[in-house]
């Protein structure tokens, strides 16, 4: 079983960037494909981004294809989302989630078995 712990959310204005970390432990992170979500004050979670274990491919939601990007160092047991030109939209709480078939892209939440606890980013217009 793994534990995911998310960090590196905050507040920034409009226009600027973050990277979220979702550090793991308990298991052989690299056969874990990785996912990020997030959801507004009162709105559903949503997908994000996912990343496979390799993290040779990535999948992005409409909304953040071409600002977010998001990594891994599988040495460090760590799954990164890189977040640039941040709009006020983009607040939220984020989280990370994780499934062991690190083959797969996923971006439906019921396919997750481990989530993160969630860090909250607010952008400031």
């Amino acid at each position: 079983q793994v534990q995911l712990v998310e960090s590196g959310g905050g507040l920034v204005q409009a226009g600027g960037s973050l990277r979220l970390s979702c550090a793991a432990s308990g298991g052989t992170f690299s056969t874990y494909a990785m996912g990020w979500f997030r959801q507004a004050p009162g709105k559903e979670r949503e997908f994000v981004g996912a990343v496979r274990g390799s993290g040779g491919s990535t999948y992005y939601a409409d909304s953040v294809k071409g600002r977010f990007t998001i990594s891994r160092d599988n040495a460090a047991n760590t799954v990164y989302l890189q977040m640039n030109r941040l709009k006020p939209e983009d607040t939220a709480v984020y989280y990370c989630a994780a499934k062991d078939r690190w083959q797969l892209l996923l971006f439906n939440e019921g396919e997750y078995d481990y989530w993160g606890q969630g860090t909250q980013v607010t952008v400031s217009s």
